[in-house]
């Protein structure tokens, strides 16, 4: 019976890329997505993958929504924490709003998509949990102070629940992307965007497919030995030991 995947803002962008890779490597995969439900069901008949709506920022709503697809595909045994969103502001122009929102979406929805399942996966004795961070959770940038923190704490919350699921078949681990080729980045100004491009060394924004490859890796069944990992593509731009 094949493995289940579920993935987060699963239907655009890099998430898009995720579903399509696990479903292309034999994985029964549901596409979670927020609020653009046409987009979602364009991207449900182009791929013939499932798509589910709930809000990841809401633990009932995870809760609910992870019963849905059990229910449906059965147990989940891979879990890709990709939603994500940006409210950026200099932090003496922040609102609590654009702090607490970045800080929902991008970070408490780890804990709200691990826990209704993590049980489950302890129980079976395997289990792959996958979490997008960024390059600006590792080096910080200015104007994100939400969004450098949501994408930090993914690195800590990674460290810590590898360490406590090791001995259950558990995985747990971080891709962190530089600036990928997505409809978020092609919406920075020209300028900006040729300015990051010259800090890249390989000298062009990453593939959203390059970012799907390493998710399905460690999804594999045979890649059990890897956890607690951050794994950085992004180009050579930040580069950490």
């Amino acid at each position: 019976m094949a493995r289940v995947a579920v993935v987060t803002g699963g239907t655009r962008g890099i998430g898009r890329a995720i579903s399509e890779g696990l479903k292309a490597k034999g994985y029964e995969v549901a596409a979670n997505f927020g609020g653009n439900e046409e987009a979602a069901a364009k991207f449900e008949s182009e791929t013939g993958i499932k798509v589910f709506k709930w809000d990841v920022g809401s633990f009932e709503a995870c809760e609910k929504g992870l019963a849905d697809v059990e229910a449906q595909l059965g147990p989940v045994d891979v879990v890709v924490n990709n939603a994500g969103i940006t409210r950026d502001g200099m932090l003496h122009k922040m609102t609590p709003e654009q702090w607490n929102e970045v800080i929902q979406v991008d970070l408490t929805s780890l804990f709200n998509m691990s826990r209704p399942v993590i049980n489950g996966m302890r129980e079976r004795g395997f289990g792959r949990i996958i979490s997008i961070s960024s390059i600006n959770g590792q080096k910080g940038q200015m104007g994100q102070a939400n969004y450098s923190a949501a994408k930090a704490g993914v690195i800590g919350f990674t460290k810590a629940i590898a360490q406590e699921n090791a001995r259950k078949g558990i995985t747990v681990n971080v891709v962190a992307p530089g600036y990928i080729d997505t409809e978020m980045v092609a919406a920075v100004p020209e300028k900006v965007l040729e300015s990051i491009i010259g800090q890249i060394p390989v000298g062009r924004l990453g593939k959203a497919e390059e970012i799907a490859a390493c998710v399905t890796f460690l999804a594999d069944d045979n890649t059990g030995f890897i956890t607690g990992s951050t794994i950085t593509i992004n180009g050579g731009q930040y580069l950490t030991s």
